[in-house]
């Protein structure tokens, strides 16, 4: 069976640089402890993975990359698969704290990845013995994946199909895995065949899918000129420049039962809208330390999932990508903690009745449409930084992952980070992976824009603390009316009849920065405390 990558897969490829990499990885911290004998192997979680290979086609598949790109790649089976040639390990060096993890981290997520083998790799890093929260002994396990691959909801299922629910070896997913072909490399007839029909049908395609949209085309070309243009709304920041190669990386973690006393507080918030928030408070904090805090809001790229529940390609443990993304005002203009969150439920809830990530999925819908020659020349001209387009300040992905305990050959995953590629004019990236029980703040950013990377961690830290010690006002946080043209396109859901909830114990603040208020007035600066390594709110 020939296997041909889809447009939004393809795209990771076509979009990929020297400077910006397109692979996505996790960072999965283990104790031994639990393991039989309190210790784990390299060659143990080498089998271990071994024995998990045959639950996804991503391990066994490698790229077959046509000449100057006239047609999108196709999938194919490796025949020469090792997975020694896909897993490597090192030591930390000493002392073996957080910041020297985080330094070796960084510098593997900046390295290519080998594209003539099956796009993923292992690397275990051992000695994570005096970080704060992980217990000494600890190893790490960084697992990379192209994202030509997989997307967020694919990858966390990928890594929960290699996981156990104990330490004895039982399997967190013990249904059968979904029956799969690796795919054959095509013919020269096929690969001119597929190319050509591509080329002529396509134009005609793309023609029907633009006449059905085109309601939401008019709509969405109204709202952009409306708002003054794509980057008329769209702060211009130090986040806002060209891309290096060397990446930097940071993370804390927070508990869910945390966010969710936070999101109590201001009726018909989510956990998404906490973390949006808290990402704001933070990012405000930061820039007014750096005198750079715009008057306007900082805007976030959030991604949404497109995969639904029914059987077949929908389905989470199916690779490959399926999402659409809408733009999202983390509230950076509002001082008060518990304003900046009903500011962002109120647009959040908006955005969902009204389907305002319609344009992103109108836009992917479409490019399925486009030859593949046409799509890699356009990518490699709109990634080039001469041209690369002010849509956004950052990009915020949350991806729910398990909440219960998982396992790698004995050991207790106690830990989750995750990394993502940045991009020309978006050089900030937070991850927020969950599990069991607690949500982790991974940032992701590039050398010369945040050199103090410890710094906005504590930002993040200090920002999420006055929240959660934030004490609600009396008369609530009212949502405001949508306006009248979207509630003639969609009929608003019921709003909870909940009363807000108590304000939480009082929890030991981390110190403030100054900030500015919505009319432009300064609060009292408070100096903010040394960053320390990561612990656990």
């Amino acid at each position: 069976m020939v296997e041909q990558l889809s447009a939004q897969d393809a795209q990771f490829l076509y979009v990929q640089t020297a400077n910006n990499l397109t692979h996505i990885m996790g960072v999965y911290i283990y104790d031994p402890a639990t393991a039989p004998g309190g210790k784990v192997r390299f060659k143990d979680i080498i089998r271990h993975v071994e024995s998990r290979v045959h639950t996804s086609p991503l391990f066994k598949r490698r790229l077959h990359r046509l000449p100057m790109d006239i047609d999108h790649p196709y999938w194919v089976e490796d025949e020469h698969f090792d997975i020694e040639a896909h897993m490597t390990h090192a030591r930390l060096p000493e002392p073996g704290d957080w910041r020297q993890f985080c330094i070796a981290t960084a510098r593997y997520f900046s390295k290519p990845m080998d594209m003539n083998r099956p796009l993923w790799d292992v690397y275990v890093i051992e000695g994570l013995d005096r970080i704060p929260g992980i217990a000494p002994g600890s190893f790490a396990m960084l697992h990379r994946v192209h994202h030509a691959a997989v997307d967020g909801a694919s990858g966390a299922h990928a890594f929960i199909a290699m996981s156990d629910i104990d330490a004895h070896g039982t399997p967190a997913i013990q249904a059968p895995p979904p029956e799969f072909q690796l795919g054959r490399e095509p013919t020269a007839t096929e690969v001119m065949s597929r190319a050509w029909s591509a080329s002529m049908q396509s134009p005609v395609k793309f023609m029907n899918a633009l006449m059905k949209m085109s309601p939401a085309l008019l709509s969405a070309a109204r709202k952009t000129v409306s708002e003054g243009g794509t980057a008329a709304g769209v702060p211009n920041t130090r986040f806002n420049v060209p891309v290096g190669p060397h990446k930097m990386f940071d993370g804390t973690t927070v508990a869910l039962s945390d966010c969710a006393l936070i999101r109590k507080k201001v009726e018909g918030a989510t956990v998404n809208d906490v973390v949006i928030a808290t990402v704001g408070g933070a990012l405000r904090s930061y820039l007014d330390h750096h005198q750079e805090l715009p008057e306007e809001s900082l805007v976030a790229v959030a991604p949404i999932n497109r995969r639904g529940k029914e059987s077949g390609s929908g389905k989470a443990s199916t690779p490959g990508n399926q999402v659409s993304a809408m733009s999202v005002p983390i509230r950076s203009d509002i001082a008060d903690p518990l304003e900046r969150l009903a500011a962002v439920r109120d647009y959040t809830v908006e955005a969902k009745e009204a389907k305002a990530g319609i344009s992103a999925r109108v836009m992917t819908d479409l490019s399925q449409h486009i030859p593949g020659a046409t799509m890699a020349a356009v990518a490699r001209i709109l990634t080039n930084e001469r041209f690369a387009v002010r849509s956004t300040n950052l990009f915020i992905s949350n991806v729910p992952g398990a909440q219960v305990p998982l396992y790698m050959a004995g050991a207790k995953l106690t830990a989750q980070y995750g990394m993502a590629p940045l991009a020309n004019n978006m050089g900030l990236f937070i991850a927020t992976p969950s599990y069991n029980g607690r949500i982790a703040f991974s940032i992701i950013c590039e050398r010369a824009i945040m050199p103090d990377i410890a710094f906005f961690r504590a930002c993040i830290e200090t920002s999420f603390a006055e929240l959660l010690a934030a004490t609600p006002r009396s008369s609530g946080y009212g949502a405001k009316p949508l306006p009248v043209a979207v509630k003639a396109a969609v009929k608003p859901k019921a709003r909870s009849k909940t009363k807000p909830a108590a304000a939480a114990m009082p929890v030991k603040t981390l110190p403030e920065t100054a900030a500015k208020s919505k009319t432009g007035t300064k609060a009292p600066a408070k100096k903010l405390a040394k960053p320390k390594s990561p612990r656990k709110a």
